[in-house]
């Protein structure tokens, strides 16, 4: 993959076909015009992390971890990691920090890598690594699996993993909650 024209092919995408008025974006665009190498993770003041918001057959729960170093529940995701496209890195990051099988891509992005939602948000630093604190610029996904088969969390990054109820997103990820809400009803 090329990433960095990737990037902005589907960020341009994104803000034409899914973006709200208010998704402008600008410090991601103004990042990806000054050329900086957001699939290094020490580049700030922010870089790229992909997340994935697996559902339910039914959209009735969601896959949450409780994460070790946040100290909430959030979606799986992690930083940009080398694969053929956005999205796998996505379920990759679910798939290893949740043990989650026979994960699949929602039909929304009908088998592209169009992001569901993009979020750039403030995350602490880590003072082991330098790290000060600093932005993640997410591309999430919607990915389907099935809540009755077994999961195993990744104890080195989650304390848990487990199916909560979609509402749980309110507090999480509100855009995308609203945008599920309006998907058609399995």
């Amino acid at each position: 993959m090329d990433f960095r024209n990737e990037l902005t092919r589907i960020v341009e995408r994104y803000r034409a076909e899914v973006a709200g008025p208010y998704e402008h974006l600008a410090l991601l665009r103004w990042q990806m015009t000054e050329g900086h190498a957001l699939d290094r993770r020490d580049t700030f003041p922010g870089h790229l992390t992909t997340s994935a918001f697996v559902l339910s057959p039914d959209h009735a729960q969601v896959l949450l971890i409780d994460h070790v170093v946040i100290g909430r529940w959030l979606q799986p995701g992690g930083h940009w990691e080398e694969a053929a496209y956005f999205h796998l890195s996505a379920a990759r990051e679910a798939i290893e920090e949740t043990g989650v099988q026979g994960l699949i891509l929602h039909p929304w992005h009908r088998g592209g890598d169009l992001p569901f939602t993009i979020d750039s948000h403030d995350v602490p630093g880590k003072p082991s690594r330098g790290e000060p604190a600093h932005i993640h610029h997410d591309l999430q996904y919607l990915f389907l699996a099935d809540p009755a088969l077994p999961l195993v969390a990744q104890v080195e990054e989650v304390h848990a993993a487990a199916w909560k109820p979609i509402e749980a997103l309110a507090g999480i990820a509100p855009r995308a909650l609203d945008r599920l809400s309006s998907l058609p009803k399995p």
